[in-house]
């Protein structure tokens, strides 16, 4: 079933007819304060393209599913079977029209149905669907309603069904919520009935296919210059790291580009709740964690994966992310010669991910002394990058902090960069500020140096841009 639907991805991809990209600009009405509501038309080809779609699945049959077909040879029979539908329509129909219902029952035979369009549109980064008639996206970190809909709630399940199926996944009545991925790596969730009280409702978060740079972060303003190379000699000089931050933040994105600073000569171990790393160096090994099937068994948790990587023989362990009692593993693993590993975890501040790691350890069952565990995430962290979703839509890193050590209870840290809001914003309401050292030069220094990796001494400085 996996083989037969990469098939019809690829399928569809050939199928696709040049259109412009659909306007965001969704019309919004406010009424006495309340959420915005939706103008919404009623589609007047809805009815043809049913009885297209209904003819092209009757004259092709059996070979939408013939394994012998190749991916052009079905691309080639979809496109002229639909033109030969399409021409023996009775309704009057312009050229725009006809290639609009070619795009539109293509898309829904062999890929998203309407998420088509932003699936494909590079500046869209995130779709997000709220129920069969209400779709929003995010491009440039705004958020916008759109005018593409589902005919209706079968029409929205059904591709769920046909996105989560195609990496082994199912969701059901008794099992309502799911996490997958599309081809391209992007990352979906997806909730229906009866948690989902007002119908269905899917999440896309999109990868790019050329995963981002250090340049393009740079670009972005996500990070500087300065803080690219020190965060290359943190990785190469084996230091542990927390990338922190809220849903939405960008520390998959960030994670990804620490990682590109990895050694090419390293054997490095992925563990993921739904592969999205992409990875660049040679000797990667990439594990995904498995929820149990319909009779609860199968369950391949986060947890297992971690403490299954330290028979694999790594050099590097990179973990998406931390939710549970994993912690307490990469910990351990972090303090018992896995030096360098990386991971990322839902917080807010530096000061609250340690708390978050606290939390998550006594979730693993243990019986430890809160001094215990935080003298093992003192020991085992040594830096904190702190990721925020700005008010401007801008995603940047606004704080890296040093963990020092244990004063009395209490787990120290030290800011050696902050972001600096006092810069102000321009005219479109773009934060200015960016990155600012705080004078403070970390205490590992001399442990890099140790390694062979240098910094330079005016990296630290006030004056440092």
């Amino acid at each position: 079933m996996s083989n037969l639907a990469d098939r019809l991805e690829r399928a569809r991809q050939s199928t696709q007819i040049n259109e412009p990209a659909p306007s965001t600009n969704g019309q919004v009405r406010i009424t006495n304060g309340a959420a915005p509501v939706r103008r919404r038309g009623v589609d007047p080809f809805a009815g043809v393209k049913e009885r297209v779609h209904q003819a092209l699945v009757a004259s092709l049959g059996p070979r939408l599913y013939d394994p012998n077909l190749s991916e052009s040879e079905l691309a080639s029979q979809v496109r002229t079977t639909l033109q030969e539908v399409i021409d023996s329509e009775q309704t009057p129909l312009s050229h725009s029209d006809r290639t609009r219902i070619a795009q539109d029952v293509s898309d829904d035979i062999l890929g998203h149905g309407p998420l088509e369009p932003y699936l494909r549109d590079a500046e869209v980064s995130e779709i997000m669907v709220n129920g069969a008639e209400d779709i929003y996206i995010e491009r440039a970190g705004k958020i916008f309603p759109v005018d593409a809909r589902f005919s209706d709630e079968s029409h929205l399940r059904r591709t769920i069904d046909k996105i989560v199926g195609r990496v082994g996944r199912r969701v059901d009545e008794s099992s309502p919520m799911v996490d997958a991925r599309l081809p391209d790596g992007s990352r979906v969730n997806a909730v229906v009935p009866p948690i989902a009280l007002d119908g269905s409702m899917l999440t896309i978060r999109k990868f790019s296919a050329d995963p981002f740079t250090d340049r393009d972060l740079i670009s972005f303003g996500t990070f500087t210059e300065n803080v690219r190379d020190f965060l290359s000699a943190c990785v190469k000089g084996r230091r542990n790291i927390i990338i922190s931050g809220g849903t939405g933040s960008g520390k998959t994105t960030t994670l990804n580009v620490i990682s590109s600073f990895l050694p090419h000569d390293e054997r490095i171990v992925t563990i993921e709740d739904a592969a999205e790393l992409q990875l660049q160096q040679q000797h990667v090994l990439r594990l995904e964690a498995r929820p149990a099937n319909i009779e609860g068994r199968g369950l391949v948790s986060i947890r297992e994966l971690v403490k299954n990587t330290l028979r694999m023989r790594p050099d590097r362990i990179i973990v998406g992310e931390i939710r549970d009692g994993a912690a307490l593993d990469m910990l351990q693993a972090m303090n018992t010669g896995h030096d360098g590993s990386i991971t990322t975890v839902h917080a807010n501040t530096p000061r609250d991910s340690l708390a978050r790691l606290e939390t998550m350890v006594l979730m693993a069952g243990v019986e430890l002394p809160v001094r215990a565990i935080r003298e093992q995430v003192a020991g085992a962290v040594d830096l904190i990058v702190q990721q925020s979703r700005l008010k401007d839509g801008t995603r940047r890193i606004v704080a890296i902090s040093e963990v020092v050590g244990m004063e009395s209870d209490v787990i120290t840290l030290q800011d050696i960069f902050t972001f600096n809001y006092g810069a102000g914003r321009d005219e479109n309401g773009r934060f200015l500020g960016g990155l600012m050292p705080t004078g403070i030069r970390p205490k590992f220094t001399s442990d890099l140096a140790d390694v062979g990796v240098e910094l330079p001494v005016n990296l630290f400085s006030r004056s440092a841009l």
